[in-house]
């Protein structure tokens, strides 16, 4: 069996004066003339993958041959590694025996007049390997949130939300007492079940929704409240259409209907793979509300359980799990509209955050995160921000080939990409024998988003024209301004 595997990706054939019909009565002759004999003019390219190490002198020799015997004349490798597929073989990515290859490769497509492609890294997606240190690799901001009240001399260490964070600000604003208030938690509240089973209290979930049926939770509050937003944490995959009702009168009627989608924890789709979904509505005045959840996934991997239902009077960014680039559409191969939201409702001018007031207290956290700040009276939020690693990496690669993706903002990590790996080429082969070395691919996108990145604010302040730092908070779902401004600056 050979130990190398040709995949013909496409054959792009160009349209050349020669190869047209040469009158209007449909004369194919010189289309067919064409491909049979195939002109210096057409060039015939093919992926040529090198699977989990099966690589050897006698096979890339004889590929390069077949591939010139049959007039194949361009060819882009990429060393893939599939788990569970096939084998490992003895030539390590970039071992001495690989190197050795690759040269001998190298030389031998030059003599065959065979150009050569080298993917971008190891695998077909997209841009990394174990050269790529956490920061140098695609990151997001991240945060720690805690609330605090004042007047008080605050001493206290506030934990990195993860692990590799690098520090960017820490923030503090003040909020009236009843900020983000939990109607489910509110003293004399009671909560009833449509399905006895919903109530689950075991392996993080609060709540497990009954699949193939209708369900819902209702809340009896002791009188009547405003809400004005919903947030949902899942406590792993689910998949269910979802209705906040309120009753009025002695019917209950639609607050808001919206889906709940969390069924790929792959960081490819979000480097926060459970996000919360959260939903922004008008102020709606009631004592009873309730959860309707409908076509909830029937598949025995999604529990469609949830850890924490928020139903509050203070608002929050609708979306804003998907709007900071959270959590992405799934598959995750996008219709037009899956980054398209509705306008975020207006609401009480008095309750959003004033960006003017959100401080930095940067200069008060230690080294270790000790934050030693003299609280001024009042309830206050303070957010620990930074930079941690969306975790995602290249692949399928093999094991010595797979490591972080280098991250997409940041030029200077991208040349280090580059030299760590195609630099290696240029030292370890002499030019002579890799002048058909002519193109690097960039085979496909799959690797997620990220949202942050080294020298952002300086950047961010030259292309905008502001400071984003006090809007870093909308990034959480905290409404800075307005809910319209709040959403133009994660647009930015």
């Amino acid at each position: 069996m050979r130990a190398l595997f040709i995949f013909i990706a496409a054959a792009v054939l160009s349209v050349i004066s020669g190869c047209r019909p040469t009158s209007k009565s449909g004369d194919f002759s010189a289309v067919e003339r064409g491909f049979v004999s195939v002109p210096d003019s057409i060039r015939t390219g093919v992926y040529w993958y090198w699977i989990n190490d099966n690589i050897t002198e006698d096979a890339v020799i004889k590929d390069l041959e077949a591939m010139k015997r049959v007039g194949i004349d361009r060819a882009y490798i990429g060393n893939i590694g599939l788990e569970g597929q096939l084998p490992y073989g003895k030539t390590k990515f970039m071992s001495d025996e690989w190197w050795r290859l690759t040269h001998l490769m190298m030389k031998k497509a030059g003599e065959l007049g065979i150009e050569i492609g080298m993917f971008n890294s190891p695998g077909w997606s997209q841009s990394g390997g174990p050269w790529i240190k956490p920061e140098q690799s695609m990151r997001y901001l991240a945060s720690t949130e805690m609330q605090v009240t004042g007047p008080q001399k605050l001493n206290v260490k506030i934990q990195q939300p993860t692990a590799n964070f690098q520090d960017v600000k820490v923030l503090a604003w003040s909020v009236p007492t009843t900020y983000g208030q939990n109607l489910f938690d509110a003293s004399g509240s009671r909560v009833t079940y449509s399905d006895a089973k919903m109530k689950a209290g075991d392996k993080g979930a609060k709540y497990v929704l009954p699949a193939g049926e209708k369900s819902y939770i209702d809340l009896i509050l002791p009188q009547s409240v405003e809400a004005r937003s919903l947030v949902i944490y899942p406590s792993g995959n689910i998949f269910t259409d979802c209705e906040l009702q309120a009753k009025k009168g002695n019917d209950f009627v639609t607050v808001k209907k919206f889906n709940i989608n969390r069924t790929n924890a792959a960081v490819n789709v979000g480097f926060e793979p459970y996000a919360p979904i959260a939903v922004s509505f008008s102020g709606c005045e009631s004592s009873e509300f309730r959860l309707v959840f409908d076509n909830t996934m029937k598949k025995r991997d999604i529990p469609n359980g949830i850890a924490n239902i928020i139903l509050s009077p203070t608002p929050v960014v609708e979306r804003f799990a998907e709007k900071s680039l959270a959590k992405m559409f799934q598959t995750p191969l996008p219709l037009w509209n899956d980054y398209l939201w509705e306008t975020s409702p207006a609401t009480d001018p008095s309750l959003p955050i004033d960006p003017t007031k959100v401080i930095d207290i940067s200069q008060h956290l230690a080294a270790d995160g000790t934050l030693s700040w003299d609280v001024p009276e009042g309830k206050w939020v303070i957010m620990r921000t930074g930079m941690a690693p969306t975790g995602v990496e290249n692949s399928p690669a093999p094991p010595e080939g797979t490591g972080l993706e280098v991250d997409k903002m940041n030029k200077k990590h991208v040349s280090m990409h580059f030299d760590a790996y195609f630099g290696k080429i240029i030292e370890r082969i002499p030019a002579e024998d890799r002048k058909t070395w002519k193109i690097v691919v960039a085979d496909s996108y799959e690797m997620g988003s990220q949202n942050f990145t080294d020298g952002l604010i300086e950047e961010f302040k030259q292309r905008y024209g502001y400071d984003p730092v006090p809007y870093f908070p909308a990034l959480k779902g905290f409404v800075i301004g307005s809910p319209d401004l709040s959403d133009r600056f994660l647009w930015d």
